[in-house]
């Protein structure tokens, strides 16, 4: 069964850059120099286990996009990219959430729940 973790760019990075360089750079062409970049550090990273191996990667980027989505070759046509994609954007909905409900204007419309 696979399941999808997130994590900083810090946790993910060594099972994450693997899965980007194979599909990414050995199957796509993308220089190496380029495929890991600033905006990672700033990202939440999803990474899709069967067991203990990382099969595949995403990142959500801080203004919402994700990017960098990659599942390794035999582990495609499973439906792993669209539930690191579903686990991604949950997360960036949440963020999202947060940041309305500490918002100045939408804290004048917040009222306490009823008792």
């Amino acid at each position: 069964m696979v399941r999808i973790e997130l994590m900083s760019w810090e946790e993910a990075r060594a099972q994450s850059s693997p899965i980007r360089f194979t599909v990414f750079c050995e199957e796509q062409g993308v220089p190496r120099e380029i495929e890991l970049d600033e905006h990672d550090a700033a990202c939440v990273h999803a990474l899709a286990f069967e067991g203990s191996k990382a099969v595949g990667t995403a990142r959500l980027l801080p203004d919402g996009h994700i990017g960098r989505m990659a599942v390794l070759k035999e582990w495609r046509g499973q439906g792993i990219g669209g539930r690191v994609d579903k686990v991604e954007c949950r997360s960036n909905c949440f963020t999202r959430l947060a940041e309305v409900e500490h918002h100045p204007i939408a804290k004048r419309f917040h009222r306490p729940p009823m008792a």
